[in-house]
């Protein structure tokens, strides 16, 4: 956290104008705002992997360097002093732990985050100077009130001291021919109201009314002075002068004091209007997209229907991924196809973080997300379940779920109502060609087959396994193709045995005059090896073929 060691070298700089740093001791550190995100994630988990976690920025940086940072952002005036000596500290937690389960960000890095505590600290220096948090113990403190206490009675030496140099000035100028007239006592009274107030205005006439008494009677007790009415009449000046010119200094200085209370308060409410603005001027540019995204989309609508149109009907549902993915601003699309009521297949997907969560999920088990779905919502997950996509909705034909659209990679500043409605809006733009799709791809087994046979024609087979390829080409999808050697025996025959070792979401079909292939979806080469392992046990060899002939 960006607390004790920011802060104590940022109050060293306030206190001493000089930051001691060890280039030796190295140390990571996270800002409050950050710590608390991180806390609130583990929090909010409905399940935890691990009793204990390090929530950490995984950020390290040196005392030198954050010597450095500070000093920038705190002014001139700021030394530093390399204490590099002794053995290397190295402090900084391992959050891959955290970060594995739940992911990270860090939204306040280093030279932000010290910025804004040395700005803190230097804007209320006098909260932070005082006698319980200078530090240093016992001696700090006694430091610290000697000072003050200093700086409290230096007015009443400086009067004392202005006291006497008057008093020697008026006994010099008594016999003057020039300076004789004038009263220093008055001029000595009037300084001090001006520049200390009325209190020090009091005790200067005081002072000059004791030396004036002095003065007149030498050192011996006259009481003509004390009851001359022309001494009393001067005092009187002396108090009535000091007085009303302390009041006026006391005055102005009060108005002076709150002028800048309020230039402070002001200066305040502007750092608030400035954060506002921000933000302001943040979610004016989230509406100018999404007001750029609308008036686009018209013709957005036209390249979603042309697009999809001229692709053949076995490979709308690839595109219509990479469609969803243009329009939603994400890499990280997948669309499942339902397969029954309770399992959903992955059919395509745009990135290796859509296929996650598997070639096939139970959506009736998602919780939340399902309990959206089935009431035609479109889901959010507002808690961040790792285990969930961002953003998903359903694609209904005949009041019956036909596929599930999800999205990932969406910044949570984008989780909101209208990008939920723009989902919706691009799942009816393609339900009638993905429906279409998926219907025709359901009903290649039905309606192709080899009379008699699980096997699909050449013609039929060759079309979808190109539409397969090209797209596992473009990333949308991951397939293998396996030639089977069924040597003497018929593809008949083989495809009989076989049927048992494949799944429901694999193909069997013909090419190249009566070979037998099966097509491995959504299964890469590493996978696909168990499965030529399985055909090897029922006594057929085959061989992995990277393109149609």
């Amino acid at each position: 956290m960006v607390s004790v060691p920011c802060f104590k070298m940022c109050l060293e700089a306030l206190k001493t104008g000089r930051i001691s740093a060890n280039s030796r001791n190295t140390f990571s550190m996270l800002y409050i705002n950050d710590a608390v995100e991180l806390v609130y994630k583990v929090i909010t988990a409905e399940q935890t992997g691990q009793s204990c976690y390090h929530i950490s920025s995984m950020e390290q940086i040196n005392e030198i360097e954050l010597a450095e940072l500070i000093m920038e952002k705190m002014g001139a005036g700021i030394s530093l002093a390399d204490q590099s000596v002794g053995d290397m500290y190295r402090q900084i937690l391992d959050g891959r732990q955290y970060e594995n389960e739940y992911g990270q960000r860090i939204f306040t890095h280093y030279p932000e985050g010290v910025a804004q505590v040395a700005a803190f600290m230097k804007r209320y220096s006098d909260s932070f100077l005082n006698a319980e948090d200078l530090g240093g113990g016992l001696g700090g403190r006694i430091w610290y009130g000697t000072k003050v206490t200093v700086k409290s009675l230096l007015p009443f030496l400086e009067n004392i001291i202005g006291f006497f140099i008057f008093y020697m000035l008026n006994n010099l100028a008594s016999g003057s021919q020039y300076f004789g007239r004038l009263d220093f006592y008055l001029l000595y009274v009037l300084l001090f109201a001006a520049i200390y107030g009325q209190q020090e205005a009091i005790i200067s006439a005081l002072l000059a009314a004791a030396g004036y008494c002095f003065r007149q009677t030498d050192g011996h007790i006259q009481f003509e002075v004390l009851l001359d009415y022309n001494t009393y009449v001067w005092m009187a000046q002396l108090f009535i002068v000091g007085m009303v010119v302390g009041y006026i200094r006391d005055r102005l200085r009060h108005v002076q004091n709150d002028k800048e209370e309020e230039v402070g308060y002001l200066y305040e409410r502007i750092d608030d209007i400035s954060e506002i603005n921000d933000s302001n001027v943040r979610m004016k540019r989230n509406f100018e997209a999404e007001l750029v995204n609308h008036k686009d989309s018209l013709g957005k609508i036209y390249e979603i229907t042309s697009s999809l149109e001229k692709y053949a009907t076995e490979e709308v549902l690839f595109y219509a991924a990479q469609v969803l993915a243009d329009l939603m601003d994400s890499r990280d699309v997948a669309i499942y196809i339902v397969a029954n009521r309770d399992y959903a297949r992955l059919f395509s997907a745009t990135s290796p973080e859509a296929r996650k969560l598997g070639n096939s999920v139970k959506y009736t088990g998602m919780g939340a997300m399902y309990n959206e779905l089935i009431n035609g919502r479109v889901y959010i997950n507002k808690t961040m379940e790792a285990d969930l996509p961002l953003m998903a909705s359903a694609v209904y034909s005949e009041d019956e779920m036909q596929l599930i659209l999800m999205v990932w990679g969406i910044p949570w500043q984008r989780m909101t109502l209208a990008e939920a409605n723009r989902l919706r809006i691009i799942g009816t733009l393609i339900q009638n060609a993905s429906v279409r799709a998926s219907r025709y791809i359901e009903s290649l087994k039905g309606q192709r087959f080899v009379p008699g046979t699980g096997v699909l024609n050449e013609e039929a087979f060759t079309v979808l396994v190109k539409a397969f390829l090209e797209a596992k080409g473009r990333g949308l999808t991951e397939c293998t193709l396996v030639e089977i050697v069924t040597g003497y025996q018929s593809y008949e025959q083989a495809a009989a045995l076989l049927a048992g070792s494949i799944r429901q979401t694999d193909y069997m079909g013909t090419m190249e005059g009566g070979k037998l292939y099966i097509l491995l979806s959504n299964t890469d080469l590493e996978n696909a090896e168990g499965v030529r392992d399985r055909f090897r046990k029922l006594g057929y060899e085959s061989l992995l073929k990277e393109a149609v002939v």
